[in-house]
């Protein structure tokens, strides 16, 4: 079902504009975050200077209410900044692993055709062993005898070639149960960084004077 829903021709002509869109979007935040970082900066400082001049109250509560802001926003920028890199990073992973599922499904059927095929040699050329018992014509001897060998020389080939076949399944194989281990630990970071967000959130709701709300 996901295979056919990113199969739409949509998405092949936005994946034209996905990178420039991404590193547009990161840029934005690395500005945000930086912007965010010298009003801390500059309204703790003010805020600290006020304090200690001991000025009137809506004055001193004005640059609270900006260094509230301020703080707000560099929170904001910065957790939305992670998670659109971890958001990239989870996109990649689900690309690799629906990648390498891909590649296991073939290479299955790969074996399952490879071991048929096998089966079917061995068995035909057991049957002609059963045929050439008891028949003593040299002529044929040597003929079936060449025929007997090159289905010998097929049968390894074959077999040669399923082991192949098998040794590059076990590795896909290996290789998805990484990724899938990858992304599983990339998701607890996620969940656990939300709750982290979140918890941020709740903490820094309440307003600090009158004027924030």
């Amino acid at each position: 079902r996901w295979q056919k829903i990113f199969m739409f021709p949509l998405w092949s002509k936005m994946a034209v504009f996905w990178n420039k869109m991404f590193l547009t979007i990161i840029v934005l935040l690395i500005v945000l975050f930086l912007d965010a970082v010298r009003e801390v900066r500059k309204y703790s400082s003010v805020h600290v200077n006020e304090k200690a001049a001991n000025v009137n109250s809506s004055a001193f509560d004005h640059i609270q209410m900006k260094l509230f802001r301020s703080q707000r926003n560099l929170y904001l920028s910065g957790f939305s900044l992670f998670l659109w890199l971890v958001l990239r990073r989870t996109v990649t992973l689900l690309t690799q692993l629906a990648k390498e599922m891909a590649s296991h499904a073939a290479l299955e059927t790969q074996v399952n055709d490879a071991t048929e095929a096998a089966k079917k040699y061995m068995a035909e050329n057991e049957r002609l062993q059963e045929a050439l018992s008891g028949k003593g014509d040299g002529k044929k001897k040597e003929s079936t005898d060449a025929t007997e060998e090159k289905l010998k020389e097929e049968v390894e080939h074959l077999k040669a070639e399923l082991q192949k076949t098998s040794n590059a399944f076990h590795k896909a194989k290996t290789e998805v149960a990484a990724v899938k281990k990858q992304s599983e630990g990339l998701r607890r970071e996620y969940e656990h960084l939300m709750k982290e967000f979140e918890q941020l959130q709740v903490g820094g709701s309440g307003s600090p004077c009158k004027h924030c709300v």
